[in-house]
């Protein structure tokens, strides 16, 4: 314990003792040494108390960044000793949990819902020594869920944002009137009038089921060891995070899956600009300008957009007249490239004569993500015992439960009508 600490409480008892002392009418003479003694004690452990304090700043600087981050550090920590390959032998062979994988597993089974062995969405991040696109992230560096889950998450590029849900619906009030204020005119006159403060719920439900099937054979299990768990975390991670980007965007909202963000712009009220020309840097920098003037974005590094690779090749090949420079030369000028994802899985292919593609736009306002994307307690891990057991092999089910949503649609727009020759 400190020896700040240590003063700090002794002082509470000698005021404590005071107190007592000090209520008597006709106290006796050794109760008068006694508060002439708790007086000096207590005048002295003032300056002592400030002489700690002193001494121990230093100490206490050192440690807060430690004391700020220990929590979050012990739970990466933890998950990061979380083993794949021990759910997946747990399944084929009964073999029991242990270590940080048991308790894990135990303290999500406490919150119910499971049929087989829950897996948390963070022990399918890719662990260091795994080489991905785009490099080889840091497990320890803290980072919003979405990242841990998919790395090079078109979503997550976007600035969707994952959020964990226990269990039941849920909703966000979000901020969708414009409260202003007016001047008085005159010395007697009245201020403008209230005006109301509204605000729009964006509810989620467990309404949408996504499911992925992983055939193990006996010979990979009693061949591959520990390399099982890289590869039981790569294809599980690509295949959902594919899945992912393409529901939270080109989602129908019929059979089962949730309304995507640019199939359902009409619905969540996003606006929808119709170009119907050649691309150019021109009708990106309008939707940009039409960002900044409602208060969205408060410069065009701000805007994110999501576009198709033949986009891409059609402006970088597009010159201005008498030039070098390109309209995707424009455009990175302007849009940080680190801001422009490209995809042919969440955005649907050019089609039409002359062809043409779509691009989505979306900004951050006031710390709101421009998407939602919930997901319900953990992967549901369940073994299929009968499929292949002549084979001797391991068919395994991971269930997840999803939806998406849209935080205040003026943080979006959808361009259409983009020609490509």
């Amino acid at each position: 314990m400190l020896e700040s600490v240590k003063i700090a409480r002794r002082q509470s008892e000698i005021r404590q003792n005071l107190a007592e002392l000090a209520g008597k009418e006709t106290p006796s003479e050794d109760e008068i040494r006694q508060m002439d003694t708790l007086d000096r004690e207590y005048r002295s452990n003032e300056t002592r108390y400030r002489a700690a304090l002193i001494a121990e700043d230093t100490e206490r600087r050192d440690a807060g960044s430690e004391l700020e981050t220990r929590t979050a550090q012990e739970w990466a920590d933890l998950m990061a000793g979380f083993e794949l390959r021990q759910v997946a032998l747990s399944l084929d062979e009964g073999r029991q949990l242990d270590g940080h994988t048991a308790e894990i597993v135990s303290e999500l089974r406490a919150a119910g819902g499971f049929r087989g062995i829950p897996v948390p969405w963070q022990a399918l991040e890719v662990r260091a020594g795994e080489t991905v696109a785009s490099g080889t992230p840091n497990p320890i560096r803290t980072r919003p869920i979405i990242d841990r889950l998919f790395p090079d998450s078109v979503a997550a590029r976007m600035g969707a944002q994952m959020i964990s849900i226990d269990a039941g619906a849920v909703e966000w009030p979000v901020t969708t009137s414009a409260v202003t204020a007016g001047w008085a005119d005159g010395e007697t006159a009245n201020v403008a009038g209230p005006t109301t403060y509204a605000t729009t719920d964006r509810a989620m439900s467990p309404d949408h089921n996504m499911g992925i099937q992983m055939r193990i054979t006996r010979k990979t299990l009693k061949q591959s060891g520990a390399a099982l768990e890289q590869a039981v975390r790569r294809d599980m991670s690509g295949a959902m995070g594919a899945a992912m980007d393409q529901a939270a965007f080109l989602g129908t909202g019929a059979n089962g899956q949730p309304l995507g963000v640019i199939t359902g712009a009409a619905t969540y009220g996003i606006a929808s600009t119709a170009v119907a020309a050649l691309a150019t840097w021109g009708a990106f920098r309008s939707a940009v300008t039409r960002f900044m003037a409602s208060n969205a974005a408060g410069s065009p590094d701000a805007v994110r957009a999501l576009i198709r690779p033949e986009l891409w090749d059609y402006l970088d090949g597009a010159l201005i007249t008498g030039t070098a420079v390109s309209e995707w030369d424009r455009l990175v000028k302007n849009l940080p490239s680190g801001n422009i994802a490209m995809t042919n899985n969440a955005l649907a292919a050019p089609s039409g004569t002359p062809a043409a593609t779509s691009a989505l736009l979306t900004t951050a306002a006031g710390g709101v993500a421009p998407i939602f994307i919930g997901a319900w307690g953990a992967v549901d891990m369940i073994r299929d015992p009968y499929s292949d057991a002549q084979s001797g092999g391991l068919r395994i089910t991971a269930l997840a439960t999803m939806d998406v949503t849209v935080a205040r649609p003026a943080q979006l727009e959808l361009l259409t009508g983009l020609e490509l020759g």
